[in-house]
């Protein structure tokens, strides 16, 4: 988008996605319903904790259900490997669903935010290719990082939310909600502050937040800046831990560790996330290395209940 949206574009987006919203809010609450008191959050599993074992998606699948999970984030890359392997979507979808899993966003990495227009039209395209693919297999989040403009000079915010409306835009016509990523280590969208900024400066609806607790770190986001959000603007929240070392400089994607295991303040980041709202998934992602040289079953299992217990914990 080449100008900031009018005041009568966004209430036509609004009142187009109005239903949307409303059915993602409905989806929001029947997760949450039924949950006991001190587990306000659902657990979701990100493919990235045992990428490094490299098992076909139906494997990883089968692994996340048996771990007791209700969530999953697969990776567009995966999915994209068991079509070309002949795999049909609608029967990943059916797959999904028989094993009690609902597929909470797919993680993609489409140009939208880059400067180049070349570039930026190649982005939006892959976007739509991945919203449409996420749809087929019954999600209708994508997760939307600055990817391609992570590590250039800082883009104007003001710009990257009229970019950020274009691609909600374009996820209403294809059924997807683009939540803006959260990337501690990029130049661009690094901070929660300038996340937040572009969210609310899109003017959309649909406007949405995916955060996580190591890239808050990263970043220099104070865990206490949650409370100032409100709980339905983030659907997903990427859990893990890190350690006290290697410093916030030198610490890395690898660095990352089960919660409870590092020394992230989860106390305060459970309370503020339960404090503003948020009923939706936490969703483990984790890079470790080490994770990679083990049964993927037990690491699932193994985050799974770390998780519950950094949650009980924090909340008690």
């Amino acid at each position: 988008m080449s100008s900031k949206p009018t005041r009568r574009e966004m209430l036509s987006h609004s009142i187009s996605a109005a239903g949307a919203a409303a059915l993602m809010a409905q989806t929001s609450s029947a997760h949450a319903s039924g949950r006991p008191a001190n587990e306000p959050f659902g657990y979701c599993f990100n493919t990235s904790t045992i990428r490094g074992q490299k098992l076909s998606l139906v494997a990883e699948i089968e692994i996340v259900a048996r771990a007791g999970y209700r969530g999953i984030e697969p990776w567009v890359s995966e999915i994209d490997e068991y079509a070309r392997a002949g795999g049909s979507l609608p029967d990943l979808k059916k797959r999904f669903s028989d094993l009690g899993l609902s597929v909470e966003s797919v993680i993609g990495f489409a140009e939208w935010i880059v400067d180049d227009d070349a570039r930026r039209t190649q982005g939006l395209e892959e976007a739509g290719r991945i919203m449409d693919l996420t749809v087929e297999i019954g999600g209708n989040r994508i997760a939307a990082p600055p990817a391609g403009a992570s590590e250039k000079d800082r883009l104007d915010l003001v710009t990257i939310a009229q970019r950020y409306h274009g691609l909600l835009a374009l996820g209403q016509q294809h059924g997807a909600v683009p939540q803006l990523e959260l990337w501690g280590f990029s130049r661009v969208l690094g901070k929660l502050s300038e996340v937040t900024f572009v969210a609310v400066e899109a003017g959309h609806p649909q406007a949405c937040i995916l955060a996580d607790a190591y890239h808050l770190y990263k970043g220099g986001s104070d865990f206490e800046s949650l409370r100032l959000l409100a709980g339905q603007s983030m659907h997903v929240f990427h859990i893990n831990d890190y350690p006290a070392k290697p410093d916030r400089k030198e610490i890395t994607d690898a660095h990352r560790v089960f919660p409870g295991d590092g020394v992230a303040p989860l106390g305060t980041l459970f309370q503020n996330l339960k404090g503003i709202g948020f009923r939706g998934m936490l969703s483990l992602e984790v890079f470790n290395r080490e994770y990679w040289n083990q049964d993927p079953l037990l690491v699932a299992r193994t985050g799974l209940e770390k998780t519950r217990e950094a949650v009980q914990k924090g909340l008690a």
